[in-house]
Order: structure tokens, then sequence, then C-alpha cells
């Protein structure tokens, strides 16, 4: 018997401002629709969130690819992981430069290297090697991520401490989840960093259990947020871990960021799905563009409670 499939968006979880909320939204809601096409025909999961996360890298509503932010030394450094369910196989990249779509990168590590993880100068040179065409860093950035920087360095205040305060400045991550007619699930996270982060600096975004996690035993999760606290809680192996436990998806998803927040008073948010292809979504900060879609049902949304749905044509 055939599964049914789903999709399930996140365009980063934090302070949106108004000027950017209507394309959050609206971006995440191509990004799902372009998935969802590619299952309905029959195609895998990983290539549905591969396509839904290039999609959103493309997007300079969002920090990944073009959108993303800037160092303190004023680079781009971005990050990108895939993982597919069915063998748990993965890929991923970190402190990438100079490349359109990261996600794909980390798709080509998953499917042509025996390693998971590839950084920096290596990264670049594999993806040169792979044939991937390298951009110029005035390509990825926006007008608003120089102006964002350029406030962070005037100021000279953390990152972490802006980030507590929900300031509203600075992006963050994307990502997607999907299970196929197969019943296989998957999922890819991608960024750009956060604003005037130190160069090296890695977050949650590629590491496989923090970033996120797709196991066909349990489900596939995407986070969002506070990275140094998801990976300090290993949040999306958390989040599957409670799914084979037999918590539902919204069960899993609001048991995580709560202990995420009483553990080391981090915020943040993740888009599941179950092995069953049940969907879910929570976030604990401000606002977080999101998006799914099952059974021809599109859902989403940007505040806290907020739920909209179209039916597809």
């Amino acid at each position: 018997m055939s599964q049914i499939p789903a999709i399930a968006i996140h365009g980063g979880a934090w302070a949106i401002p108004d000027n950017l909320a209507e394309a959050s939204v609206e971006g995440v809601k191509v990004a799902a629709q372009i998935g969802y096409t590619i299952l309905q025909k029959g195609g895998s999961a990983v290539d549905a969130v591969e396509a839904a996360v290039r999609s959103l890298e493309d997007d300079p509503a969002f920090d990944a690819g073009t959108g993303s932010v800037l160092n303190t030394d004023g680079e781009v450094e971005m990050d990108a992981v895939v993982m597919d369910g069915k063998d748990l196989k993965c890929g991923s990249v970190a402190c990438i430069q100079n490349i359109k779509n990261p996600i794909s990168v980390a798709r080509l590590v998953m499917d042509k290297t025996d390693h998971v993880l590839l950084v920096g100068k290596g990264a670049n040179k594999f993806a040169e090697k792979m044939g991937v065409e390298s951009v110029q860093t005035k390509q990825l950035v926006t007008e608003e991520a120089i102006r964002e920087w350029e406030q962070y360095v005037k100021f000279k205040v953390t990152v972490d401490t802006l980030f507590k305060q929900r300031n509203p400045i600075g992006h963050d991550t994307v990502g997607a989840v999907a299970i196929d007619t197969s019943g296989n699930v998957a999922f890819g996270t991608s960024t750009g960093g956060i604003t005037a982060k130190m160069p090296g600096r890695v977050g949650d975004s590629p590491i496989i259990g923090s970033g996120g996690y797709a196991d066909n035993n349990s489900g596939a999760v995407s986070t969002t947020g506070h990275g140094e606290s998801i990976l300090k809680v290993c949040l999306a192996k958390n989040i599957t871990t409670l799914l084979e436990q037999g918590k539902s998806v919204q069960e899993a998803a609001e048991e995580s960021l709560s202990v995420m927040a009483t553990r080391v008073q981090g915020s943040g948010g993740v888009v599941v799905v179950d092995k069953h292809g049940n969907v879910g979504k929570h976030f604990t900060t401000e606002r977080m563009a999101w998006s799914w879609i099952k059974d021809n049902q599109l859902s989403y949304g940007l505040n806290p409670s907020e739920h909209f749905t179209e039916i597809l044509k």
C-alpha cells in the first residue's frame, strides 16, 4: 500500500520583522509546493527536500544561499545538510563559501563520497571538482545583510546577547522534511549563520542529530533557532527518540523545545514528519515562517497559534 506523501518547511525561527513577514510566508509556501510536486510524481523524499531547500536558498528573504549574512570579517560562510531515513546516509558542508546552493553540495557529499561532513576549503575544493559553479560573495549578500553587519560591528554587541534579546535583526536557518510514497523520510537544512559570527563558527545546522535527523523507524526533523543551544541538547535526535517512544509529532516537538529552554535557556523551532506521515511544527521564538502540504491541502503560518489552510488545485 502506497504511503500518502507529505512535506513540511520552515524559513527560520526568529523575530521576523514586518517588512519580511509576507515574503517569508510566501517563500515557504512556494518551497512546499515545489517539493510536493516531486512527491506526487513518485519522487524520493531526498529529492523533494533538496528541491524545496534550493528554492529557499534562492530567495533573498531567507538566510541561506542568496540572502546569507556576514561574519565579523565581512565574509559569507554557509552550512547545509541532507539525510535519507532509509539507510541513514547523509552529507553536509560547513563554512563553504561562494556557492549558490550549499544543499546540493551536501547532497553530493552524501552521494559521491564515503564522508559525512566537509568543511571550509575542502568543501569548496570538492564542489569545484563536482562542477559546481562558484559565485561572487556580492551575489549572496543583500543590502539588508550589509546594514545588519555594519550595525553589529559598530556597536560591538555579541551575537548571543542580541539573539537572547530577540532583536529583530539577523536571519536564521531554513529547512524541510518529507515522506514519499514509498514511506521513506528525509530532511534538509541550510543556513548562512548568524550576523557577525566568528569566522569558522559552525552552529547546529550541518550537524547530524542537531540541525536535523531522518530515520524511517521514527521520522524526520529539521531544526532552527539558536545553534549553540540546539547543539547542546541534540534537539533533532531527541525528537526522533520521542517519536520512537510513541509520542505524537506535536508532543515530541513541544517537549523537546521545552527541555532546551529549561536546560540551556535556548529558543528555536522545528518541523517534523513521523513514519506514518503525520506532520507538525512548534517554535518558541516570536515568529517562524512554516508550511506543509498533505492530501493536497496547504497549511501555513507565521505567528504563534496561527494556522491557515488552502486547498491546492
